[in-house]
């Protein structure tokens, strides 16, 4: 049987990324700081882990204990993420530092762990959960864009790097989903910047994003990760959820200004809507 790893298994794609693999039938151990937030995947059977992955000693307890006890991993789950948002000049540097702690360095310090035991398997996956916001950039977003583009940067050189081993690296990038992140995203916004010189901004910002009822469910990105986690051959990106074909379209094909145009129209026909 092939083990999984998920990380931000708490609420949203992890939880429903923890419970479709496990129907796959992967053993799955679901990984986050909230391991109360967990009772409802531990009754469904699967394992939960207490994990921050801003805290090195937590991710090594961790996957220690998934080896401890089956001996393998044949899948990681990097879905540990959150969005911060705020005008540049309002955000502080340690926000901005704890903002890539989260999204890339736990990333990256999970993959340093999991990857020798795969290489030893000679076999494994890795999927990263990055964004259509690691192709994309809004503005006050900046911190946010960076880690992601970071993400996806760092996937494309590890999916070289561990070829040789027969490791696996996939991207996936969500689009508009109901979760968490939207209300997370928009309280930092309005905390940072919702008032003085962004305000507007903010405003418009903060109406857009306030359109995320009309997202895609957790389950519609679940169904793709356990897609790309069970692919013989599986694609090195996959974009899923509520507008992500159609806006990695326009970046794909509009020049920067075209694109600056239509973002910001965006958000002023949602602010007056």
């Amino acid at each position: 049987m092939k083990v999984a790893l998920v990380t931000g298994a708490s609420s949203g794609i992890g939880e429903s990324t923890a419970v479709e693999l496990q129907k796959a039938g992967y053993t799955v151990y679901a990984a986050a700081r909230r391991v109360q937030r967990m009772e409802g995947l531990k009754a469904q059977g699967v394992r939960v882990l207490e994990m921050d992955v801003t805290d090195d000693d937590s991710m090594v307890a961790g996957v220690k204990q998934v080896i401890a006890d089956t001996g393998r991993i044949d899948l990681l789950v990097n879905n540990a993420g959150y969005g911060s948002y705020g005008a540049f000049e309002d955000v502080p540097l340690s926000e901005g530092k704890y903002q890539f702690e989260v999204n890339v360095f736990g990333l990256a310090r999970l993959v340093q762990l999991v990857v020798p035991h795969m290489r030893r398997q000679q076999s494994g996956r890795i999927v990263n959960v990055s964004s259509i916001g690691g192709k994309i950039y809004e503005p006050l977003g900046g911190w946010y864009h960076s880690t992601k583009f970071a993400v996806e940067g760092l996937s494309d050189s590890l999916r070289l790097e561990l070829k040789p081993f027969g490791i696996d690296v996939v991207v996936i990038q969500p689009g508009a989903i109901k979760t968490e992140w939207g209300g997370i995203a928009v309280d930092n916004l309005k905390k940072r910047s919702g008032e003085g010189a962004y305000k507007e901004q903010v405003r418009q910002l903060s109406a857009f994003f306030g359109q995320a009822d009309r997202g895609s469910e957790p389950k519609v990105i679940a169904d793709v990760i356990v897609k790309a986690a069970r692919a013989r051959r599986p694609r090195t990106r996959y974009a899923a959820g509520f507008g992500a074909g159609p806006i990695l379209f326009a970046r794909r094909v509009l020049p920067d200004r075209g694109f600056d145009a239509l973002f910001l129209g965006a958000m002023r026909r949602a602010a007056k809507a």
